[in-house]
């Protein structure tokens, strides 16, 4: 496995230098920001990211207004509380994407984040204390406990919400296979832990967090992508 700096030097050289490969690089949240996210915004963020997995971001964007008002701003207590005859309606509803399987996701993971309250204080506890060196672990409990926050939409929605993740692009795992860190893309409990000591080695060698490690292994490849 070569070291983050020859890596970070490859990126550069894509990118047209160091200036141009900074303002690439996303910015993690503190542990006292995350807990102050509040928790419908948390909510709003998984679900963004659940109609987003498959289509174009751009349509779901276009019409984030709409789903801002049908799901009362992602009240978690309101959206919990949804009954099945308000999701009929909701797949109805023209100012939204009208996928029934994704809108009963928005209920579930209403749940799903009220349970994570009761036992941790608020969901914002809980995801500023998760260790960032075990991170594939809490896209594990995502996906057991939350509804379609399995593959990417999990890591996704935590890239966005500000927590400090890698993210599995096609462009980072060309960079984990290349350097035989893995066989293809980590899926197997092995082979997400060793994707996660990979990452856990270049933090500690650079000092960067792992969301700007995860988007410099993707420009290490000419890669356009923002996450």
């Amino acid at each position: 496995m070569r070291s983050f700096q020859e890596i970070h030097g490859r990126a550069v050289e894509e990118k047209g230098g160091e200036d141009a490969l900074r303002e690439l690089l996303p910015q993690a949240k503190t542990a006292d920001e995350l807990k102050a996210v509040p928790e419908h915004r948390y909510l709003a963020e998984m679900t963004r990211g659940i109609f987003r997995a498959g289509f174009v971001w751009r349509v779901v964007e276009n019409k984030w207004d709409g789903f801002e008002a049908a799901f009362d701003g992602f009240d978690v207590v309101s959206c919990s509380m949804l009954a099945d005859e308000d999701l009929e309606r909701l797949a109805q509803d023209e100012r939204i994407i009208r996928n029934a399987k994704k809108i009963q996701a928005v209920r579930n993971n209403a749940n799903f984040i009220r349970k994570i309250r009761e036992e941790h204080g608020s969901f914002g506890n809980f995801i500023a204390e998760w260790p960032d060196d075990d991170i594939v672990d809490l896209w594990g409990v995502l996906k057991k406990r939350g509804d379609r926050l399995g593959g990417n939409t999990g890591p996704m929605f935590l890239r966005f919400i500000g927590k400090d993740t890698f993210v599995l692009s096609d462009d980072v795992v060309k960079v984990l296979v290349d350097e035989g860190i893995v066989e293809k893309k980590p899926s197997s409990q092995k082979a997400l832990k060793a994707t996660q000591e990979a990452f856990n080695q270049w933090h500690a060698e650079s000092g960067l967090p792992r969301c700007q490690i995860s988007r410099v292994l993707a420009a290490s490849v000419g890669a356009e992508s923002h996450v």
